[in-house]
Formats: C-alpha cells, structure tokens, sequence
C-alpha cells in the first residue's frame, strides 16, 4: 500500500541515487545482504533494551530495502530471480528484527508480551505467505495495509515516539486483518473469475 502511494513521489528521486550507486559499483545484492546485516543490529538493539536505537536502526535499514530493486532496475539487471533472492532475504529480516524484540520480552520475563511478539510474527509470515499461495490462483494480491513497510515503520515510529507498546498491539491485529483481507480478496477474485 505505501509502495503505491509513494511510489511516483519519490520514484525520481530514488532512480538518480540509484543510477549513482550503479555506476560506484554497488550491487543489488550487496544492498540486499546490507540491509540484512543492519536489521540484525536493529534486533540485537531490541534484545539489549535499547528500544530508540532499534527503531532508528531498522529505519536506516529500510533504505537498503528501498534501494535495491532501484539499482537493479538501474543497471538493467532486475530478474525474476533477484526479486526472489530479495523476498527470502526480506523474510529473514523481519524474523530477525521481531525475534530481538521478544527476546527483549522473554529476557524480562514478560509472558504476555512474548506471547503478543509470536501472534505479530504470525501474522507478519501470514501476510506474505497468503499473497504467495494466491497468486498461484489470481493474477496479483497485493491488497492490504501491513505490508512490509508498513510494519517496519510502525515499528521503527512506535520505538521511537514512545508508543512502542501500542505499536506491537496494532501490528498483531493488522497483520491479521491483512492476511484476512488477502484470503477474502482471492476468494472474491477467484469467483469472478469462474463465473
């Protein structure tokens, strides 16, 4: 959803930074693996306590995200298999990134909030495991709010301002609410379809 509203505002923007990393030699999958390396420092700030520094860290981290499918296509090298590549290694990060924050809980002996970080990892898998398995049955299932994005910046805003708590309780019900929203929207799709 942000990546639609966004897009043509920064889309410029991000293809000159882009076309200059090309040129520097910068690969889309060095960004990739950067971007995975600062998110598991983002994780280990969560697991140390230092909730402010982790929000900064994976925020800082989400601009590797942002730029490497933006160098690819910069340096014509975008491929099915690289937008692969950046799905798993994506996965990754936000496993990483929520596994530092409930080891930050279940350090503290915090039952409930371990519990509460499990349901946003659920629905974290959940929101893009629904889109993968629909889109074997309609044409694209991108519908939703928590997208990745979206989640990394609750995350990383909630950390930051002060309302990190709310933050976590708001991620696992929309999480949830958009993987619904995805089995909802094939089913519908997929009936049109037929009929």
């Amino acid at each position: 959803m942000l990546r639609k509203f966004i897009g043509d505002r920064t889309e410029s923007t991000l293809n000159g930074f882009a076309t200059y990393l090309h040129k520097r030699g910068i690969t889309p999958n060095i960004l990739t693996i950067t971007g995975l390396v600062v998110n598991t420092a983002g994780a280990y700030a969560y697991y140390r306590g230092f909730v402010v520094l982790g929000g900064f860290v994976i925020l800082f981290a989400g601009l590797f995200d942002m730029m490497d499918g933006a160098v690819a296509r910069a340096g014509g090298t975008a491929s099915s298999i690289g937008a692969f590549t950046d799905a798993v290694v994506d996965r990754y990060s936000d496993f990483i990134i929520f596994a530092g924050v409930l080891a930050y809980f279940a350090g503290r002996g915090n039952l409930g909030k371990t519990m509460l970080v499990l349901v946003i990892m659920c629905g974290s898998l959940l929101v893009s495991y629904v889109r993968a398995r629909a889109e074997l049955v309609i044409p694209k299932c991108d519908v939703g709010l928590m997208e990745r994005p979206e989640r990394i910046i609750l995350l990383g805003a909630g950390s930051i301002l002060g309302f990190f708590n709310v933050a976590l309780w708001l991620l696992a019900l929309l999480t949830h609410l958009t993987a619904f929203h995805r089995v909802y929207f094939t089913y519908k799709t997929h009936r049109r379809s037929v009929d």
